[in-house]
């Protein structure tokens, strides 16, 4: 099942142009991947493995700033890493670029991604990833509302000093019932330059099919006074090894809700794809995609099934006792 799961979402996937800067800068088969490092310069990866202990999985990570983050992290023998494209925006519903602008979700993508939560209602989440555009915040909190631990996703806010004191949770109890939210730029879509809010039939008119098809598949040629893949791709890619891989290492299970060029850049490095191949790879809005990370490596299982399929529990022990322990905790 998971050969034909992980098959199916990546035929079902469709790409839509999007991306940005920082307003201040610039499946057929299971697969795995050694990660190594999590230096946000360097791309020679040597294995990482984690340790062996056993993690809680209703155990939240701590929230950045806390007086006991530093404290040294639980380690487990595996963890799950969730990626979701979000669901349809209003400018996917118009067919405009989208980009780096800020657009929210149409009924569909609400919709999409509460399916997507659905899906993923019975895998354990202890941190979730944002990129800082609205469509992809929405996807998660709305995907979260699904889950049957029925823990409340809360955006971290550490911008200012200020920021951070002023949302602190005082609470212990509330925040093992909490799951924090980091939003990051380096996950946003690529920035589109000079076509976001244009119309795309109408600039392929303009410009050429030709030269649209280029600025859209290409790996490294940009739009005018926009990102390339390539340039999208190592943003977000550094800041996956640096942020996130850390997480995953301490035994805590991740979901990345972002966008489609950010996501293709992040599924290139886990899967080892060549420029040629990650160009042809489209992601599907709102369709969830799970890898296991198991000793130092990436094991792709494809699109988790709808909660009345068993089968995705059964990629690994600890997913099936994880359901088993909500089932007993929630009846």
């Amino acid at each position: 099942m998971a050969a034909s799961t992980s098959q199916h979402a990546l035929s079902s996937i469709r790409l839509l142009p999007t991306g940005c800067f920082h307003p201040d800068k610039r499946a057929s088969h299971l697969h795995s991947v050694s990660v190594g490092r999590c230096c946000p310069n360097t791309r020679n990866l040597g294995l990482v493995c984690a340790s062996n202990s056993q993690s809680s999985v209703v155990e939240p990570v701590q929230l950045p700033g806390s007086p006991k983050s530093s404290a040294a992290p639980k380690k487990s023998s595996e963890s799950a890493l969730i990626l979701i494209r979000h669901g349809e925006s209003l400018w996917n519903e118009k067919n405009l670029f989208t980009g780096c602008v800020d657009v929210p979700l149409t009924p569909k993508g609400v919709d999409e991604a509460i399916e997507a939560g659905k899906r993923i209602c019975n895998i354990p989440v202890d941190v979730i990833y944002t990129s800082s555009l609205i469509r992809a915040q929405m996807t998660a909190m709305l995907a979260m509302m699904q889950h049957r631990r029925k823990k409340v996703p809360i955006i971290v806010h550490n911008e200012s000093e200020q920021a951070h004191r002023w949302s602190q949770i005082y609470s212990e109890e509330t925040k093992k019932q909490s799951i924090p939210v980091i939003t990051a730029w380096q996950l946003n879509e690529r920035m589109y330059g000079e076509l976001q809010g244009l119309n795309k039939q109408e600039t392929a008119d303009r410009f050429g099919k030709e030269q649209v098809h280029e600025w859209r598949r290409s790996y490294d040629i940009p739009p005018p006074n926009g990102e390339s893949l390539e340039m999208c791709a190592e943003r977000a890619v550094a800041y996956f090894q640096d942020q996130i891989i850390p997480q995953l290492v301490a035994g805590k299970h991740v979901m990345i809700a972002a966008h489609g060029n950010s996501l293709r850049s992040i599924i290139m490095h886990l899967d080892k794809l060549t420029s040629q191949e990650v160009i042809s790879l489209e992601l599907s809005t709102g369709i969830p995609m799970l890898y296991i990370f198991k000793e130092g490596k990436f094991i792709r299982r494809g699109s988790p099934a709808g909660p009345s399929e068993a089968g995705v529990y059964a990629y690994t022990k600890n997913l099936a006792q994880y359901r088993q322990k909500l089932d007993g905790l929630l009846q």
